[in-house]
């Protein structure tokens, strides 16, 4: 099971790679948000292939992924980055890929929770990865979609009927931990530039004042809000399906948008996968 966070969604990747090095067969993934898109590539064979391309994302590539809109409905469409990823990766129908998955996403409408396994694998990411605010709703067939990271973005319970010896679920709002010291890098674009760019495509709408950095701005606001909310989501749910194994991935990992730092995303994955491991056989 995979959950939401946005870009500390990379550390499934690492994650994804230690059950595989230390002899777990991936039977089923249910994935929200990004541990939808992660889940859904990992499920159609091309998890490698994104692993490579997302550690060689600088922050202007990730800046040039944007494509927005004029639409009322959010930011940006969401388009230019599916497209992308189906060029690099593919799509396929979700029924015929070699291991059962299923992405959550939100009916926009009724509030409920939607399992999507069944249709184009991208067309399912699209919808569980349309936050509010950021991307566009998407429509699916007679419904418009939301992030399903709304409504379960640790989603433990669309697979609790399955057979699997072993449940792993990977908590993207762990407890946070001490900052490590920066590692040195190239010079690169400033990576405050995703924020500023977002604040200046509304300000050419005229729907922002000039930015007051004495108090939280309306993203620093937005964000932080949904992720308190997912966070306590998430602890419901595992108080009520506990899974075999949870992986705690620290919630101040990153940025919910740094997708230039995947590499050190990774290796986290890597290490909590292990730590998390190591202390449940002890606990047995």
């Amino acid at each position: 099971m995979l959950g939401s966070g946005g870009a500390r969604g990379l550390a499934h990747i690492g994650v994804i790679q230690w059950l595989g090095e230390n002899g777990h067969d991936i039977r089923s993934i249910v994935g929200s948000s990004m541990g939808a898109l992660v889940g859904g590539i990992y499920a159609a064979g091309k998890l490698n292939v994104y692993a490579k391309w997302v550690q060689a994302l600088e922050r202007l590539q990730v800046l040039r992924l944007l494509d927005p809109t004029f639409s009322r409905g959010g930011l940006f469409k969401g388009e230019r980055i599916i497209g992308v990823l189906r060029e690099l990766i593919g799509d396929c129908a979700i029924e015929g890929l070699p291991i059962k998955f299923n992405a959550v996403a939100t009916d926009l409408e009724s509030g409920e929770e939607v399992w999507l396994s069944e249709g184009k694998l991208f067309d399912a990411i699209r919808a569980s990865i349309a936050t509010p605010l950021i991307f566009m709703p998407f429509k699916h067939g007679s419904r418009t979609l939301l992030d399903g990271a709304l409504v379960n973005p640790l989603p433990i319970s669309p697979r609790r009927g399955d057979s699997a010896e072993l449940t792993v679920a990977v908590n993207l709002g762990g407890p946070s931990q001490q900052r490590r010291a920066p590692q040195p890098s190239p010079p690169k674009v400033d990576g405050n530039d995703y924020r500023r760019r977002i604040r200046a495509y509304i300000e050419g709408l005229g729907l922002a004042r000039a930015p007051d950095t004495s108090t939280p701005d309306v993203f620093d606001i937005a964000f932080t809000s949904m992720q308190t909310m997912q966070d306590a989501i998430a602890r419901l749910k595992l108080a009520a399906c506990p899974p075999d194994v949870t992986v705690e991935i620290p919630r101040n990992a990153c940025g919910y948008f740094e997708f230039w730092r995947a590499e050190e995303l990774i290796a986290l994955g890597r290490e909590r996968a292990a730590l998390a491991f190591s202390n449940a056989a002890q606990a047995r």
